[in-house]
């Protein structure tokens, strides 16, 4: 908290906290933003994973079915204004589990690319529960291109303490890989409860061998609200097992593509998360524009409703200062390990350099990025940092926006201090 508080007042050079309203615009403004991404949300499990934060309830055909109208609906509500097709970088299906929904994905598709031409792929993430010959002809059918494999760990004690169970994980991914997709990336969790460094080194080798084209690391965190069993290893822990993903990656010519998430040479690289803007359909998802940040409801049948009155679903908005747009933009830029002066000048209207010079010379002279053409590269030593930041930032702000989210349809505000 003291750490999140700290950087926000450095980087927004204010002591207001970053405050999120119960505002429904009417219209959303993208259409002179450049690197948009488009995210849909499919908010349906088998049953509900302890460890998992995101918003989903038991899958039911019916409201499914309702479901699938009102999200037709809400990218009609959005993107009705618009004159002709507009270009985005990618279309992600996140859940929940979209597979749960694998006939109603190329519908949804075909509605996206009514509004929009994708340039660079569609992604689904798929469970391993759902990694067959009939999902993947589905998918590769409806125009997929990129699969995240919530895989989670080879290991079967590791799995035992995230109530989940090995399913033959190594014959599933060489069964992806037979289909060619452009991006096969498998998440694994580090600091798991029973995890050794050894035990989680095997499992990137394991991902990378039978077909991974990426592999992203995400550490343990421990949600308030989720319903663990067991707690997350000590942060001494995860440091050493990161370091040594970092070393393992290295030593076996795999690039580090951002903070967790390492590739192999030569393939397609893709994340869902590093957009300069983004358009997010479905309740719980979310929309980042050149001046705000919003959220639909948490709440189904609260979504199917306010969509069925034609107006948009969002619950909570946060209006952007320059400098806390800014703020938001180098988060996820350090992410991505680049910060890129081009695209800082695009957005901002001003060079990082002039906004953020101070900042810039410090985290060099600490060794936290090299000054490079065209911007600025995180070292490992500032990767490590923000790793520590980055979870800092889930408990403190995630956290407690999800929570309030997930227990008020429409909260009146959240304060973020």
């Amino acid at each position: 908290m003291l750490l999140t508080s700290a950087l926000r007042v450095l980087l927004t050079r204010s002591f207001k906290p970053f405050v999120f309203r119960n505002v429904c615009s009417e219209q959303l403004v993208y259409q002179g933003l450049n690197n948009l991404g488009l995210y849909v949300h499919i908010p349906f499990c088998r049953s509900i994973c302890s460890f998992c934060p995101y918003f989903k309830v038991p899958f039911d055909q019916g409201l499914a079915a309702e479901y699938k109208a009102a999200l037709l609906k809400e990218i009609d509500l959005v993107c009705a204004s618009q004159s002709e097709r507009k270009r985005a970088t990618s279309l992600y299906f996140g859940g929940g589990t979209p597979a749960l929904m694998l006939d109603d994905l190329a519908e949804i598709i075909d509605k996206l690319k009514e509004y929009f031409e994708i340039t660079d792929g569609i992604g689904v993430e798929l469970h391993p529960d759902d990694i067959n010959d009939h999902t993947l002809q589905k998918l590769a059918a409806a125009g997929v291109t990129m699969l995240s494999l919530g895989i989670q760990s080879f290991d079967s004690d590791c799995l035992q303490a995230l109530g989940r169970h090995n399913d033959d994980f190594i014959s599933k991914l060489q069964l992806v890989r037979r289909y060619g997709f452009a991006v096969v990336d498998v998440d694994l969790i580090f600091g798991i409860p029973r995890q050794t460094e050894e035990s989680f080194l095997n499992d990137i080798t394991t991902a990378f061998e039978h077909g991974a084209t990426q592999v992203s690391t995400y550490p343990f965190i421990d949600f308030t609200y989720a319903n663990n069993q067991y707690k997350p290893v000590s942060e001494r822990e995860k440091k050493k097992i990161l370091s040594a993903i970092v070393r393992h990656c290295a030593d076996a010519g795999i690039e580090r593509t951002s903070v967790w998430t390492f590739a192999k040479q030569g393939t397609s690289r893709y994340s869902s998360v590093t957009r300069d803007s983004f358009l997010g359909f479905g309740p719980s998802a979310t929309t980042l524009l050149r001046d705000s940040f919003k959220i639909n409801t948490f709440s189904i049948p609260d979504y199917i409703k306010r969509v069925e009155t034609d107006h948009l679903p969002t619950s909570l908005t946060l209006d952007f200062t320059k400098r806390g747009r800014a703020c938001y933009y180098l988060f996820w830029a350090c992410y991505s390990m680049w910060i890129d002066n081009a695209a800082f000048t695009d957005m901002m209207g001003i060079s990082a350099h002039k906004m953020y010079g101070f900042e810039l010379w410090l985290g060099e002279k600490l060794g936290f990025w090299q000054r490079e053409s065209g911007g600025y590269r995180l070292t490992n030593t500032g990767a490590y940092h923000y790793h520590r930041l980055e979870q800092a930032y889930t408990t403190a702000y995630i956290d407690k926006s999800w929570n309030i989210s997930r227990l008020q349809p429409f909260p009146e505000k959240i304060v973020l201090r």
